[in-house]
């Protein structure tokens, strides 16, 4: 069983999968767009370019998303009540991530050792995904 994250964004999916590509180390595998969709022949063209589906593969990880797609009555109702945790085995790879994952973003808790990690930090990105960052110690789980 593999489970995997996957984030809706308001009109930026694909802006922000490549940053996260970028930061991550990644390679998008996989972006299909609303106009490239089987039955989207009557999509308005402002919609056609917004991504029905992408997929970034990093190592053997996956992380998911698309542009927010509900019906046209139902607002964005932004990313919350969830984080992507990732887990590192260096704190110096814990650190790097951490710095390019929160530039534009807000940090909820600063990266620093704690009593179960060598580091640990909490943060929001540019574009509204909240990250958990971990390094744990050997004889710790995250």
């Amino acid at each position: 069983m593999q489970i995997v994250s996957y984030l809706f964004f308001k009109d930026n999916a694909a802006e922000a999968f490549d940053f996260y590509a970028r930061c991550l180390g990644g390679k998008i595998e996989m972006k299909v767009t609303m106009g490239e969709m089987p039955g989207m022949e009557d999509l308005p063209a402002e919609a056609r370019g917004l991504v029905a589906h992408v997929r970034l593969a990093v190592g053997d990880a996956a992380l998911m998303g698309s542009d927010w797609c509900g019906p046209t009555t139902e607002p964005y109702p932004g990313i919350h009540g969830n984080a992507v945790s990732i887990s590192v085995a260096k704190p110096d790879e814990a650190e790097r991530l951490f710095k390019a994952l929160g530039e534009g973003g807000n940090v909820t808790m600063p990266i620093a050792e704690t009593s179960w990690a060598l580091r640990f930090g909490m943060l929001t990105d540019r574009y509204g995904a909240k990250w958990m960052i971990n390094c744990v110690r050997e004889s710790g789980h995250a």
